[in-house]
C-alpha cells in the first residue's frame, strides 16, 4: 500500500465515523453494494492484455446493531449483493478465481451506519449447503431424508395444529431435492397449490398450515445465528464513506423471503 492509499484510508475513516456519529442511521444495502463495486475496482489486479483479476471473497463488517437489522433480511440480502459482484465483475470483464461470496459480520468496534470491507482472491468454488427456514430458524438438510411434521420423532418438528405428526419428507442428495407429502391429512402447498411431490429448488416456499419452510441453497460458512463462529484472518481493509450512488434491479426476491427497501435494486 502506497503513502496516498493511506492517506485516503485515514480520511475516509473520519469522514465516515464523523457523519455516522452526526446522524446515528444504519448502514443501507444499496452503500454496501456501492462499497463492494469499489473495492472490485480497486482490488482488480491486470495479469495480461486479456485477464484482470478481482477478489472474490467479502467480509462486509458493521457494528452489532447494524448487524442485527441486515441479518433480519436472512439469506436474501447476503444472496443479491453476490449477484451485484458477478454483475459488476462481468461489467468490467474482471475474472474471478472461484465463485464470489459476501459475508456481514458484525464487529463491535464499530459505531451504526459505519462499514468496513475486507477483500480476497479465494480460489475455488463456494460449498453449497441445503436448508430449511422455518419461523426464523435455519435447519441445514442433511443427504438422505428428513421428515417434516409434530411428531417428536421428526428431524424439523412444528407446533402447528395443521400438521399431521409425519406430514412431509424432504430428501436431499447433495445436488438435488424433492419434498413429497406423507399422505398428510390437511396436505402440502406451494404458491397454494396442493402438492404430492415437487422439486426443491432456491427460495421455493412449502406451506403446512400457517408454518411457511423456506427451501434456501446458503454458503457452507453460514450456520444458524447461535452457532459461534470464528472469524478467519484478517485480510487487508478498507472503510467505506457513506455512498452516495443509487444501484439498478437484477431479479426481485425469491417469493417468502424478506424484502429490501426498492432504492437498492435501482443502477446496480
Amino acid at each position: 500500500m502506497g503513502i496516498l492509499d493511506s492517506v485516503e484510508r485515514g480520511l475516509e475513516r473520519a469522514v465516515n465515523g464523523a457523519f455516522a456519529r452526526t446522524f446515528r442511521s444504519g448502514v443501507q444495502p444499496v452503500e454496501i453494494a456501492a462499497a463492494l463495486k469499489k473495492e472490485l475496482d480497486i482490488g482488480s489486479v491486470v495479469v495480461d492484455r486479456d485477464r484482470v483479476l478481482a477478489p472474490n471473497r467479502f467480509v462486509v463488517r458493521v457494528g452489532q446493531k447494524d448487524a442485527d437489522r441486515l441479518h433480519g433480511l436472512g439469506t436474501t440480502l447476503e444472496r443479491e449483493l453476490r449477484g451485484v459482484v458477478t454483475k459488476h465483475a462481468k461489467r468490467q470483464n474482471y475474472q474471478l478465481m472461484g465463485e464470489p461470496d459476501v459475508e456481514i459480520r458484525a464487529d463491535a468496534s464499530l459505531t451504526t451506519g459505519v462499514l468496513q470491507i475486507d477483500a480476497s482472491q479465494v480460489e475455488g468454488a463456494v460449498d453449497w449447503v441445503a436448508a430449511i427456514d422455518v419461523d426464523g430458524t435455519r435447519h441445514t438438510l442433511p443427504r438422505g431424508t428428513t421428515t417434516v411434521g409434530r411428531g417428536s420423532d421428526c428431524g424439523i418438528r412444528i407446533s402447528d395444529s395443521a400438521a399431521s405428526r409425519r406430514h412431509l419428507e424432504l430428501i436431499w442428495d447433495g445436488q438435488a431435492g424433492i419434498a413429497r407429502d406423507l399422505g398428510s391429512t390437511n396436505g402440502s402447498k406451494i404458491n397454494g397449490e396442493r402438492f404430492r411431490e415437487a422439486s426443491l429448488a432456491p427460495g421455493i416456499v412449502i406451506t403446512i398450515g400457517q408454518t411457511a419452510l423456506s427451501f434456501q441453497l446458503v454458503p457452507g460458512r453460514e450456520r444458524p445465528r447461535s452457532s459461534p463462529q470464528t472469524p478467519p484472518a484478517p485480510a487487508p481493509t478498507r472503510v467505506h464513506p457513506r455512498a452516495t450512488e443509487t444501484p439498478s434491479t437484477p431479479s426481485a426476491p425469491a417469493s417468502g423471503a424478506p424484502g429490501i427497501d426498492q432504492d437498492f435494486w435501482r443502477g446496480l
